[in-house]
């Protein structure tokens, strides 16, 4: 005979209380004591009985969800490595509460408006994921007015409209960058900046070029890309073409430094012997291009994780865990050097 499924009304039996009682317990309400919290607890493990996540949404009114729209040309999603670790982390803190992440990407601005009305009328969602911050943005606004719990991911000091900002110190690791290579000799320091408009893309050519003006040096030139290897190549050559070529160059991701590095040897220029090359990522690829990439690296799965804890929190009406991001460090590897007849300070 197959064995009886164990229900809601068989821990109550054990333990002496109401199968309310019981709910109350596993969706962490008030208004059970101590002892008899215990003992239902005591049941359940006895009888091996956990409820359904199903169950949890209805009885809480909750789709036990949230989503993520993601506003990216395909190809370039595929190649950028922060998704893919940040959705990683996200998982981590949703799976410990039972709860699901609903992806949604899209290719522009009217489809993504409407994934977040979906979300909305169809009660698809308790609340939602915002990245890509740009600037002078009103998605935080419209996502308000809409009745979703919103939780922003953007660099530190990014306003965005009082919600809540989970956030880490992008420009801390740009200018470790321009002090590490400015202790090599080098004075003319370009950046490669990634697609205008994003308020992360500011953050770092804004810390660039701060911290050049602070060591009293020329502000270099600043090409803007758009975070592909072809824009990162293409970049390049237009630096290097310049009557007076940077001896360094600091990109907006890894992606176009490794692309860089490669236009600048295509052209007979050694790096870091003739050009020092510096990234921000550190994806798993950069230890092993030749030469190793100098990049600033950041927890990107911490950085998930504590998002969503925090959105789950916002969507049960709780207290927002305290957020201790790991900071961003800077990594020195083979593509930085001291320019020609300098040795390193």
């Amino acid at each position: 005979m197959p064995r009886k499924r164990v229900t809601i009304g068989d821990v109550a039996a054990r333990a002496g209380v109401s199968k309310s009682a019981v709910s109350f317990v596993f969706n962490d309400r008030p208004g059970v004591s101590a002892a008899a919290k215990e003992r239902i607890l005591a049941a359940a493990a006895d009888l091996g009985w956990q409820p359904s996540a199903r169950a949890r949404a209805l009885s809480r009114s909750r789709t036990q969800a949230v989503g993520l729209v993601i506003r990216r040309e395909p190809e370039l999603l595929s190649t950028d490595p922060f998704f893919p670790q940040f959705m990683a982390g996200v998982e981590i803190g949703l799976t410990a509460r039972d709860y699901s992440l609903v992806l949604h990407v899209v290719p522009d601005e009217k489809t993504e408006r409407a994934a977040y009305e979906r979300f909305a009328r169809e009660s698809r969602v308790d609340g939602v994921f915002l990245t890509d911050v740009r600037v002078g943005d009103s998605r935080p606004r419209e996502i308000a007015a809409l009745g979703l719990d919103l939780v922003v991911i953007a660099p530190e000091g990014a306003d965005a409209g009082g919600d809540v900002v989970i956030s880490m110190d992008d420009g801390a690791g740009v200018r470790r960058a321009v002090h590490h290579l400015h202790s090599l000799g080098h004075h003319r320091i370009a950046h490669v900046m990634g697609a205008p408009g994003y308020v992360h893309t500011e953050a770092r050519r804004r810390a660039w070029q701060e911290t050049l003006a602070e060591l009293g040096l020329p502000i270099g030139p600043v090409v803007t890309a758009d975070f592909t290897g072809a824009g990162g190549a293409r970049a390049t050559h237009e630096l290097l073409d310049l009557p007076q070529p940077p001896s360094a160059i600091l990109y907006g991701n890894d992606l176009m430094a490794i692309a860089g590095i490669s236009a600048a040897t295509d052209r007979g220029i050694r790096v870091p012997e003739d050009l020092s090359v510096v990234g921000f990522d550190d994806v798993p690829l950069a230890p092993y291009v030749v030469p190793p990439l100098t990049t600033v690296r950041q927890n990107v799965v911490s950085w998930g994780t504590a998002a969503a804890q925090t959105l789950v929190a916002l969507v049960e009406r709780k207290q927002a865990p305290t957020v201790q991001l790991p900071p961003v460090e800077f990594v020195v590897r083979g593509s930085t050097g001291p320019t020609r007849n300098r040795r390193p300070a």
